[in-house]
C-alpha cells in the first residue's frame, strides 16, 4: 500500500511541477487506482504484486468510499452556499451568510420549500413574542435556532421556580432574574448570530401599536384575556399577521390571525372573554409539563413557515391538540361581519 500511495505522491507531485491542471492530475491518480484494483482482481492471494499494493481489495474500496463522502459533503456545501447566495437580483438579498452561519442552516437550506431565499427571509424577519413562559420559551428557543434575524420579546414577570417544569428557556441559577433577560441570555448562547431585543414590561394597550408596528410578525403566548385582546387589536389595525396560542391542563389551541389577507382575527373567533371561573390558570388548574413545549414550538413552526411561505398556514384554521388522547382537530375559523376589533380595516 505504501508504494500506491508514494506513485500517488509522485504523480501529483510531477503534475504540479509541470503544471499540470489538478483536474488531469485527478485522472491520472484514478487511473492509477483503477490499475491496483484489477490487479487486486486478477492476482491471486500471497502473491508479491498483490502484496505490495494492498493485499486486499476491500481495503482500497474502503478508502475510495471515504474519499467518496469526503467528495460528495464537499460538494454538496458549495451547492448549499451557492443557493443561499441566490440570483444577484432575488428580491431578498439584504445580509449574508458567514461560514458559520451556512453550516449552522444547511438542513434548513436544503429543504426545497426554504432554500437560500427562505433562509435569507428568517435572517431579515422581525419577530415580537408576546410572553416568555410557557409558549413562549420554546417559541423562543426555535426562532433563534432557525435564525430569525430579530427577536423581540416582552414580559414583565420574573423567573420562578415554579415555572422551570415546563418553561424549559429558563433555568435554576435564574431564579428572581427578569424573564425576557434569562430568555436573552439563552438564546443568544443558543445562536450568537441573532438580535434580541428583551423589553422588561407588562404589555399594555397603550404600548402596543409603537411596539408591534416594529415587527413583521407577532406570537402571543399570554396567560391572560386583557393582553390576548389587546395585542390582536393592536396587530389587526396594523395588518401585522398573528399566531396566537393558549393552554389548559392537557390541551392546546392556535390559529393565525390575520384580517389583512381576509382571515379572521382573535376577536372573530373569541368575540367575548370568557368567565375567569370557566377557564382557570396554570397555577389553578395545573398544566401538563411537555405541553407547552408541543404547542410553542409548533407556533415557531407556523412563524417559520409564514416567513418563508412554506406550506399552508394556519390562517383561517383553529388547531386544537388534545395531548391526553393524542388527538388533533382543525376547524375552519371565518372572518366576522360585525367583528368590533377588524371590520372595517384593510
Amino acid at each position: 500500500m505504501i508504494t500506491v500511495l508514494v506513485m500517488m505522491a509522485v504523480l501529483w507531485g510531477t503534475g504540479a511541477a509541470m503544471g499540470t491542471p489538478k483536474r488531469a492530475r485527478w485522472i491520472m491518480i484514478a487511473v492509477l487506482l483503477a490499475a491496483v484494483i484489477v490487479l487486486q482482481l486478477a492476482l491471486a492471494d500471497g502473491h508479491p504484486l498483490r502484496e505490495a499494493t494492498g493485499g486486499d481489495v476491500r481495503l482500497w474500496g474502503l478508502i475510495l468510499g471515504f474519499v467518496g463522502v469526503g467528495y460528495g459533503y464537499r460538494y454538496l456545501l458549495r451547492k448549499v452556499k451557492a443557493r443561499a447566495d441566490g440570483p444577484v437580483d432575488a428580491p431578498v438579498q439584504t445580509g449574508s451568510f458567514s461560514e458559520a452561519e451556512l453550516d449552522r442552516y444547511a438542513r434548513h437550506i436544503m429543504l426545497r420549500e426554504v432554500g437560500g431565499q427562505g433562509q435569507k427571509a428568517l435572517k431579515n424577519a422581525k419577530v415580537l413574542v408576546v410572553g416568555a413562559g410557557g409558549l413562549g420559551a420554546p417559541a423562543l428557543q426555535y426562532l433563534a435556532a432557525a435564525g430569525v434575524g430579530t427577536i423581540g420579546v416582552i414580559d414583565d414577570d420574573l423567573v420562578e421556580n415554579a415555572n422551570l417544569q415546563r418553561q424549559v428557556i429558563h433555568t435554576t441559577d435564574q431564579i428572581g432574574r427578569p424573564k425576557v433577560q434569562s430568555a436573552a441570555d439563552a438564546m443568544t448562547a443558543l445562536n450568537p448570530h441573532v438580535t434580541v431585543r428583551p423589553y422588561h414590561r407588562r404589555f399594555t394597550a397603550d404600548i402596543a401599536h409603537d411596539l408591534i408596528a416594529d415587527y413583521d410578525l407577532v406570537l402571543d403566548g399570554t396567560d391572560n384575556f386583557t393582553t390576548r385582546y389587546a395585542v390582536n387589536a393592536a396587530c389587526a389595525t396594523l395588518g401585522v399577521p398573528l399566531i396566537a396560542g393558549a393552554l389548559t391542563q392537557w390541551e392546546g389551541q392556535m390559529s393565525l390571525y390575520d384580517p389583512a389577507k381576509g382571515a379572521p382575527c382573535y376577536a372573530c373567533v373569541f368575540p367575548d372573554a370568557p368567565d375567569p371561573s370557566l377557564v382557570p390558570s396554570c397555577a389553578e388548574a395545573g398544566v401538563i409539563g411537555p405541553l407547552p413545549g408541543v404547542v410553542g414550538a409548533m407556533m415557531a413552526l407556523e412563524a417559520v413557515k409564514e416567513i418563508t411561505g412554506a406550506g399552508d398556514g394556519l390562517r383561517g384554521r383553529l388547531m386544537i391538540y388534545d395531548a391526553l388522547y393524542a388527538q388533533t382537530r382543525v376547524i375552519n375559523a371565518k372572518r366576522r361581519e360585525d367583528c368590533a376589533v377588524c371590520t372595517g380595516l384593510h
